[in-house]
């Protein structure tokens, strides 16, 4: 079996990318491994340096990061053998890791970059609590974990529909109040909240990056009124949306 694409980024990061074993000679010093998965799977675990040619072989996507690199970046070190259901927006990220293709110094820049911001996303989850422990505190099976992390996906990619408990349970394949249950347990919100969220961050990035108007912003993003897209603007960013716009463009 080939062995899984290395990027040695930085003395103390090395990625590794694909199927197969990984090369260990290029392990940092005192590696923290992690391994993601099939990306598709809602987790991400803390390896041993005797799975690099075993355990880790169906690891699309496997970090080793030196103790202490993730001391000085980010003031702390996973959990030993920890396992993490891992958020949506974390696995969009592992997978457009993989997603590069071709060979030579662009695609492994890109690879490069991707890596970085999956591994910097990761200990922020990590740091900020939003990472919920396999056998943990949670209420739901593995299945029905994957599902919710589906639900979470279809709202992120479809949040300009009209998405309702109701619809995402049901393309979900869960109950209402398992989909209910499982954003509260693992994304800490509800599905109303996650779309909002996705909306308002939405309107914020348009406020910064076009000269669109603030009520055609507002409608864009599912609003259907100025003062309602005003309110929970505010309410979330603690500020108006010209306010932000005028913010941004001083910055």
């Amino acid at each position: 079996m080939d062995n899984k694409l290395p990027l040695a980024i930085t003395p103390e990061f090395t990625s590794y990318i694909g199927r197969g074993p990984c090369d260990p000679a290029l392990l940092p010093t005192d590696p923290i491994i992690l391994g993601f998965g099939d990306i598709g799977e809602p987790a991400v675990s803390v390896l041993l340096p005797s799975d690099l040619d075993g355990n880790a072989n169906d690891h699309l996507v496997v970090f080793a990061v030196s103790e202490a690199a993730c001391l000085r970046l980010f003031a702390l070190l996973p959990k030993p053998s920890g396992r993490w259901y891992l958020p949506a927006d974390l696995r969009g990220l592992g997978r457009s890791v993989v997603a590069v293709e071709g060979e030579g110094e662009v695609p492994d820049i890109l690879r490069s970059a991707r890596s970085l911001e999956l591994l910097c996303q990761l200990f922020a989850a990590l740091s900020e609590g939003r990472m919920v422990e396999v056998g943990g505190a949670t209420t739901l099976s593995e299945d029905d974990i994957t599902r919710v992390a589906a639900a979470h996906q279809l709202v992120n990619e479809h949040w300009q529909e009209r998405l309702t408990v109701s619809s995402v349970a049901r393309r979900c394949g869960l109950s209402k109040e398992k989909l209910t249950r499982g954003f509260r347990e693992l994304y800490q919100c509800s599905v109303a909240e996650a779309v909002s969220e996705r909306r308002l961050q939405r309107a914020r990035a348009l406020l910064a990056q076009s000269d669109l108007s603030i009520s055609s912003i507002g409608y864009r993003c599912g609003y259907m009124s100025n003062a309602s897209f005003t309110r929970a603007f505010a309410r979330r960013f603690g500020v108006v949306p010209t306010e932000m716009r005028r913010r941004e463009t001083t910055a």
